[in-house]
């Protein structure tokens, strides 16, 4: 059992960590998450079916929960340079990833973990609204709202029809302005 839980840390806990420092907008939030979450699954991981999907859904619950303890209105901690510095290589696309980030942070916690999990995840908008206990319309309407920020803080594509650049815009949203 041991080597079977170690061998999904060593290999996962990068990519939790990732998705933890997006969701939360703060190295040591992030961290303190995936850790609650690992504690959490050693105990059931006999039980666990699937540890990566677990994992993303407990992160997921753990975040939303904290939104009702801080009464809806959770304190926003600021992102800082530090948290997620670009490399010196000078490289087009880590400068990219550093703006996306930074401006991914400036959302609100709500706004910011349905786009993660909609969009760096690919989550479905009906997991998404039974991971977090909230309505479907409602998760349309955060991704909706928060994609139209990062937009117009990109300098991209926004509800008065601007253009985003084709490296801005992921695969799922040029999907779905299909599907409209």
């Amino acid at each position: 059992m041991r080597e079977d839980y170690d061998a999904f840390v060593r290999a996962g806990g990068t990519r939790l960590l990732r998705v933890a420092l997006l969701m939360t907008g703060d190295r040591g939030a992030a961290e303190d998450l995936v850790q609650e979450v690992l504690e959490r699954m050693y105990v059931r991981w006999p039980s666990i079916d699937d540890p990566h999907a677990y994992a993303r859904a407990a992160m997921g619950r753990h975040v939303a929960d904290r939104w009702r303890r801080l009464s809806r209105r959770p304190r926003e901690v600021a992102m800082q340079p530090w948290h997620d510095r670009a490399a010196d290589d000078g490289a087009d696309a880590r400068a990219e990833r550093s703006a996306i980030v930074g401006h991914l942070a400036a959302l609100p916690p709500r706004q910011r973990a349905v786009i993660v999990l909609r969009y760096f995840e690919d989550w479905s908008e009906e997991r998404i609204a039974d991971e977090l206990d909230v309505s479907r319309g409602t998760v349309k309407s955060q991704a909706s709202k928060g994609l139209d920020r990062l937009r117009r803080a990109l300098g991209g594509e926004s509800t008065d029809g601007r253009r985003a650049p084709a490296s801005v815009l992921s695969t799922h949203e040029a999907e779905e302005a299909k599907q409209r």
